[in-house]
């Protein structure tokens, strides 16, 4: 799957499934939420990406779950 259908799916979901998708692919990867670290600065776009989108949903950070 290309970039551009990726967008497309993505902005097709939910809020609620972009959010578990989200902390799915965290886990994957064994980022726990809030462990992001000001200042820091991450060899890995893709992980840094996900950090900031999952700080953009507060739900997440009160210790919601997939």
């Amino acid at each position: 799957m290309n970039k551009e259908e990726r967008t497309k799916k993505f902005k097709s979901m939910s809020s609620m499934q972009r959010q578990n998708l989200i902390l799915k692919k965290m886990k994957e990867r064994g980022i726990e939420m809030g462990s992001g670290i000001p200042n820091k600065k991450y060899d890995s776009k893709e992980i840094y990406e996900l950090i900031h989108i999952a700080n953009c949903f507060p739900e997440l950070r009160e210790g919601g779950s997939i």
